[in-house]
């Protein structure tokens, strides 16, 4: 497993050289993507980071004082990172496969979906082989549509026209660009549970009802089922922090200038030529460049440009917790093996109506009185980011992913709102488990138990991101807006400013660890 990259003892003295061909403004996966696209091109390149390291929410962290766990600590999985990045940027980095792609317990019992039990499972759930024929259709269905939709997103991107004549299926046209996603779901299956581990996919960062009128449930569901072509959610190995890691030293090794510990104050441009004010511990410094590429939300961009949003601040809804246990807990279903139900997916909470109630007591400004989660095991597929005494004597980490709890829910006292909504979550859990869930967790260096939480307020204070939304707002749909021009709208990265460029999750196609916003900003420098 590589080392985390450190930031460098020059990280905070003067650029090399002013002007720069391009000055990138934050160290995510998708700043360092584009710095190493454009380094390797032959550009000047300056990365301005605000932390002490590179990064941003892709990275690995050892949250527990004194053990040798190191867990990706807000995002967690891989689904869109497009494999020709990869290859291109020649990364040393790699993913696994999940064996089980979910298990959802009830008291009717669980469904496992993954291996050949599946129609199993969905024949004792249910009663029948009508949820299962239908499930098969319904995603061989969207398969289809993976595979038309993915190799589009490092592409200039297509008209609504030619996107839909790409897919060429006017039912999952409907299904996914004209209808609320509700609407399919409640056509295809009948059963409660069925439908919620459907609707799971429309929610990841996205607060909205099925029927969300907005159809910002449908682009959420659309993104989290085309990544790679086949919507598979990979384990990256060796934890985030090795993808972000490694695109750090191809962005180095081809040139490009990283500095951490800056801190960028303001972007001011006449549309040729533009200037970056930034501040390090040792004062305020302004680099000169033909282009600058942001990878912040738009929000932000328009605060570093002294302009209004164009939009109101976005608004994240998750909970995301991290937590070492000794051992997994053991389950109420007795018939499914503890490591099967964590290898994928484990749902709590996330019937069809349990969401649709979690949403609307969210939507009136309290905390789910039952609040949905889905939590999965890292350390099942990937070992290698505990340290060898902890892997043998059995440990193992859980990540736990909690919708529906926007961050107006935090305001008044983030931190006591933050605890409840913690112990609500964990008794939800509980109640599928034969054994307490904190009767499993390892204890710290200190002997507290090695468990965090993070809400909205928190990624708003600790990465930028605002509101705490993950995806820096709304997903958007990957076609071209109708009357758009001009090569960076025609990769999806344009501002108002001809010179200034999106790269970053608020790009069109941004959004989820991907770097094609990183890598579509520097075609659109490129020309290309």
């Amino acid at each position: 497993m590589p080392a985390p990259v450190e930031p460098s003892a020059s990280s905070t003295v003067a650029p090399r050289r002013s002007p720069y061909d391009a000055v990138i403004v934050g160290g995510g996966h998708n700043g360092l993507v584009a710095a190493a696209y454009l380094a390797r091109a032959g550009r000047s390149v300056l990365l301005l980071e605000r932390l002490a390291g590179t990064g941003g929410a892709a990275v690995s962290t050892r949250p527990f004082a004194g053990t040798d766990a190191r867990l990706s600590r807000y995002s967690y999985l891989v689904s869109l990172l497009p494999r020709t990045i990869v290859r291109d940027l020649g990364l040393s980095f790699a993913v696994r496969k999940r064996t089980i792609s979910s298990y959802t317990p009830s008291r009717d019992g669980g469904l496992l979906v993954g291996g050949s039990g599946t129609r199993a499972s969905f024949a004792e759930l249910t009663g029948g082989e009508k949820e299962f024929r239908a499930w098969e259709d319904f995603y061989g269905r969207l398969g289809q549509v993976a595979e038309r939709v993915f190799p589009t997103l490092t592409a200039p991107l297509p008209t609504r026209d030619a996107l839909r004549r790409r897919i060429d299926d006017a039912t999952a046209w409907r299904t996914l660009f004209e209808e609320p996603i509700g609407t399919a779901i409640e056509e295809n299956f009948s059963h409660d549970l069925v439908r919620g581990v459907v609707l799971t996919d429309a929610l990841i960062g996205t607060f909205a009802d099925a029927h969300d009128p907005s159809l910002a449930q449908n682009r959420c569901f659309l993104y989290h089922v085309i990544g790679g072509g086949t919507g598979d959610w990979d384990v990256p190995v060796g934890g985030m922090g090795a993808l972000t890691d490694a695109l750090a030293a191809a962005a180095r090794s081809a040139g490009a200038e990283i500095r951490t510990g800056c801190e960028v104050l303001h972007i001011d441009t006449g549309g040729a030529r533009a200037e970056v004010s930034y501040r390090t511990e040792t004062g305020e410094a302004v680099v000169a460049a033909q282009h600058v590429l942001v990878n912040a939300s738009p929000h932000h961009l328009a605060q570093l440009l002294g302009e209004e949003p164009s939009a109101a601040a976005p608004e994240g809804a998750q909970l995301k917790v991290n937590m070492l246990l000794r051992r997994l807990p053991r389950l109420r279903d007795r018939g499914v093996d503890p490591r099967d139900a964590f290898a994928g997916t484990f749902h709590v909470a996330e019937g069809y109506e349990e969401l649709a109630t979690a949403y609307r007591q969210a939507a009136q400004g309290r905390l789910p009185s039952a609040p949905p989660s889905e939590i999965y095991c890292h350390s099942l597929t990937d070992p290698s980011i505990l340290g060898p005494d902890l892997a043998a004597q059995g440990y193992q980490t859980l990540t736990l992913f909690g919708l529906h709890t926007p961050s107006r829910l935090f305001t008044a006292d983030n931190e006591a709102t933050r605890t409840e909504l913690l112990r609500t979550t964990l008794e939800q859990l509980d109640t599928h488990l034969a054994e307490p869930l904190t009767d499993c967790l390892a204890p710290d260096a200190e002997g507290r138990p090695c468990i965090e939480a993070k809400t909205p307020l928190d990624l708003e204070r600790e990465l930028r991101l605002p509101g705490g939304h993950i995806f820096h707002g709304d997903l958007s749909y990957p076609y071209l807006r109708e009357g758009a021009e001009g090569a960076a709208e025609r990769w999806g990265v344009a501002t108002a400013h001809p010179n200034v460029l999106l790269c970053g999750a608020g790009a069109v196609r941004g959004g989820g660890v991907s770097g094609v916003a990183g890598h579509n900003a520097a075609m659109a420098v490129l020309g290309r």
